[in-house]
């Protein structure tokens, strides 16, 4: 089966109609049939982008339950690979939640990623060297 990372963007842009990528978004997970990985960190960045408007807040926890995503915990060995990545990535910059996913990306191998950071996760490499695959395209 297949399995994706959610990165905050298009979990923000779900919710939030007005997002310019609302519809992008909403497309691809009406399409979409496979396994969703995150992480706290993601969800909590997207709580806060969503301007601590709690009908917003309240529709993307639902999301999260109803879609199954599955929640990658942190440990203490990705927290400590997670600031490796973001000093090392600083310049573009990497914040926590993307160092996460790419943490995710080392340890499983997956490297497909939804995304609206096109950008980051173009130059973000994982396991020697490797790329991920973008969505959407």
């Amino acid at each position: 089966m297949r399995t994706i990372l959610l990165d905050t963007g298009p979990l923000v842009a779900l919710i939030d109609k007005s997002e310019r990528n609302h519809n992008i978004c909403l497309d691809f997970f009406k399409t979409y049939s496979g396994n969703i990985l995150t992480t706290e960190p993601v969800i909590t960045e997207a709580l806060y982008l969503l301007n601590h408007r709690f009908s917003f807040q309240k529709t993307c926890i639902d999301f999260v339950l109803q879609a199954e995503l599955e929640i990658i915990p942190q440990s203490t060995k990705s927290l400590q690979r997670a600031n490796k990545l973001m000093e090392k990535y600083q310049d573009i910059p990497m914040d926590y939640a993307d160092a996460t996913l790419v943490c995710i990306a080392e340890e499983t191998g997956i490297k497909e990623i939804f995304t609206l950071d096109k950008r980051g996760f173009s130059a973000f490499k994982f396991n020697r060297n490797k790329s991920f695959k973008i969505f959407p395209e």
